[in-house]
């Protein structure tokens, strides 16, 4: 099993944790890292994991927002703000890459491997090595499941050490990823937010806002977090409705909104802006800075 990268888990130990993906995907892995004792519960699509929170179905809810390799994950900017749902908490990942096979079957018969579209160039120079070709799969770890009532001896997959537990696999080659700091950022998302909590390491602010429409507005809005030291550590933008004018920003900054120098620069934020909705303050992770 791939050693967790995350921090030990804050978060409740007991009742179910959902997830986008099949039992094995790097999401379920965020899962048992960061709740160990909470019952994972797949789903198949990120909208689906959304109605189940929303149906009280699970508990808590796993989503992945961010991966140093490949950037921002679709889709995840323009559902948070629409789920109705708090973030409570931030996990990381190490993207670590295992070669697994049917039992019995040996690296030399492999002709072909599986695996979602963003895993097979992060396993090009080893695929190479071996001669192997890739196959994109819609998820690496169903693609484990398949493997394993195939019978196909022919064929390998990518995927983690988890997929190859629970599907009976036998791993050929572990960390075979050409990049070692290939890491998933998720958020866990809960029904309620908690201000009272105050991290160890520092806190962390989410939130979306759109500015109002006047000359330099985003730039005088920004302002307020440089004259108060406020450290923004995201800022992405992306269109909402369909239009190229209506555009909406979700940000990251350091800090708690009770914290003096935070509460003056969103306070300069809000004058500038037609919507600003936090969605989340929650303890950074301890090994955000690591990464």
């Amino acid at each position: 099993m791939t050693a967790p990268l995350t921090a030990p888990s804050t978060f409740p130990r007991t009742g179910k944790i959902a997830f986008q993906g099949d039992l094995g995907a790097y999401s379920h892995q965020a899962c048992v890292d960061a709740c160990p004792g909470m019952e994972p519960l797949p789903c198949r699509t990120f909208e689906d994991v959304i109605a189940a929170m929303r149906t009280g179905a699970a508990d808590l809810a796993m989503l992945p927002v961010e991966n140093t390799t490949y950037g921002r994950v679709a889709d995840i900017h323009r559902l948070l703000p629409e789920s109705g749902l708090k973030i409570i908490g931030e996990a990381f990942v190490r993207v670590h890459i295992s070669l697994m096979a049917l039992p019995g079957v040996e690296i030399q018969e492999l002709e072909k491997v599986r695996a979602h579209l963003v895993l097979l160039p992060q396993a090009a120079s080893f695929l190479s090595k071996y001669n192997i070709r890739g196959e994109a799969a819609a998820d690496s770890a169903g693609a484990a499941a398949e493997l394993a009532v195939s019978g196909e001896r022919s064929t390998g997959v990518l995927a983690s050490d988890l997929a190859a537990e629970i599907n009976g696999l036998n791993i050929l080659a572990r960390h075979i990823e050409d990049h070692a700091h290939n890491t998933t950022r998720f958020l866990v998302m809960g029904h309620e937010a908690d201000l009272t909590r105050r991290g160890d390491h520092g806190m962390i602010t989410t939130f979306v806002f759109q500015v109002r429409n006047i000359p330099a507005a985003l730039y005088k809005a920004m302002g307020g977090f440089a004259t108060n030291g406020v450290n923004m550590t995201k800022l992405e933008s992306y269109m909402v409705g369909g239009s190229f004018t209506a555009t909406q920003f979700y940000a990251d900054i350091e800090g708690h909104p009770d914290d003096a120098h935070v509460q003056r620069a969103l306070e300069e934020l809000r004058y500038f802006t037609s919507k600003l909705e936090i969605i989340g303050v929650y303890p950074a992770d301890p090994l955000r800075s690591e990464i």
